[in-house]
């Protein structure tokens, strides 16, 4: 009976032993997931927030906020909030309040992010920024079609809202997928607008694409795979892709005087728009791209490079941003968006590691005035009083 006991016990210990230790493993490993790609930034001083912070308030009050402006506004310098700014509704017709835990849709603010999962599995090595889309899928007509020629607006694709109007091509009363518009330009007589690669076009067919191939070699689902490579490593707990089943539980999309914009037959189609964020989620993607291990040096210098000098003038494009390359050798990165009554805008000031982000869910085109707040932090010339 004693040995029973002694042995009991001795059983008992080694168990508490063994399920601490694995709580503690499960700690660190929370903990370095955490902090992974956390960046160490100088702290802004009190001075320098209140000086901006009095003019930031004042330039969203007159250049933004029309006075029933519907959505969230924040800048921030090395990771710091300086000021931010929360109005409207997610939804006017229970009058549910937006804060800056209220998931906004990003409308083409969503390449940005989905560009990076394309390039957090050109890091891990499943996907080539050279390959063609017809290795993955070998029904796709245009051999010459890279992984970078979509994420860059290279392809000469032509527009998926365009083609899919079209009767022959699709019937508006279905809800169009991305696999569909794959199988219209894989079945149907869709010529290209352009010549691959000879010129830069702006064309949300590309980002359509691209959530296949992420699916394709992920295994996964475009929402689960987003999660899982960016969401849940950067904790943006308030980002999310949208389930069109889900559509009247999420933020709604309203015209200039609140009247709700109805959902069509293009917006299931998801990795050119369709994900919804926070001003605070974005503040936390914007900063661990400064990590040198969440993208290597080389990824990060192709991703911010431009591609398209085809034109002269300051605008061009990179993998999944937009910028503007001054003659005073400044570049600022952003990219805009607009769907239905969604737009939004989302600007990084690399050099002076500066986040600007406005995003409403009734439609304004003031929102896209915040990017001439890059003016107040570096050398770049925009005129605030446009």
């Amino acid at each position: 009976m004693f040995i029973r006991l002694i042995t009991c016990l001795t059983l008992l210990f080694f168990i508490s032993c063994n399920e601490k230790s694995t709580k503690k493993n499960i700690a660190k490993k929370d903990t370095l997931k955490k902090e992974l790609y956390e960046v160490k930034f100088n702290t802004v001083s009190e001075t320098y927030i209140n000086d901006k912070k009095n003019f930031l308030e004042h330039f969203f009050n007159t250049k933004i906020n029309d006075k029933e402006f519907s959505g969230g506004f924040l800048v921030a310098k090395n990771g710091q909030i300086i000021y931010e700014n929360y109005l409207g509704c997610s939804n006017y017709k229970t009058k549910e309040p937006i804060n800056e835990n209220t998931p906004l849709h990003l409308a083409s603010v969503s390449k940005v992010l989905t560009a990076q999962a394309v390039l957090m599995l050109v890091k891990e090595g499943k996907l080539a920024l050279d390959q063609t889309f017809k290795s993955l899928f070998p029904e796709f007509p245009h051999e010459k079609t890279t992984i970078r020629m979509l994420l860059n607006h290279r392809s000469g694709l032509a527009h998926y809202g365009y083609f899919a109007d079209h009767k022959e091509n699709w019937d508006r009363s279905k809800t169009l997928t991305n696999k569909d518009i794959l199988n219209i330009l894989a079945t149907k007589d869709i010529p290209l607008e352009y010549q691959i690669d000879r010129k830069f076009s702006y064309c949300n067919t590309n980002y359509a694409l691209l959530a296949l191939a992420i699916e394709k070699v992920t295994n996964k689902s475009f929402p689960e795979a987003m999660k899982k490579l960016v969401f849940e490593p950067l904790k943006m707990n308030n980002t999310f892709v949208l389930d069109i089943k889900e559509k009247d539980n999420v933020s709604q999309s309203y015209k200039g005087n609140k009247v709700p914009i109805a959902w069509d037959f293009l917006d299931a189609i998801y990795g050119d728009k369709n994900i919804y964020s926070t001003p605070h989620d974005l503040l936390k993607f914007d900063l661990a791209t400064y990590s040198p291990i969440y993208l290597t040096p080389e990824l990060k210098a192709e991703m911010l490079k431009g591609y398209s000098y085809e034109h002269r003038g300051i605008r061009n494009y990179g993998l999944g941003i937009r910028m503007n390359e001054f003659d005073n050798g400044n570049t600022i990165h952003y990219h805009n968006g607009w769907w239905h009554g969604s737009t939004t805008s989302f600007t990084t000031l690399k050099k002076d590691t500066v986040t600007i982000i406005a995003l409403s869910n009734k439609y304004t085109r003031k929102v896209y005035k915040s990017v001439t707040l890059s003016s107040i932090f570096g050398d770049y010339p925009y005129d605030l009083e446009d």
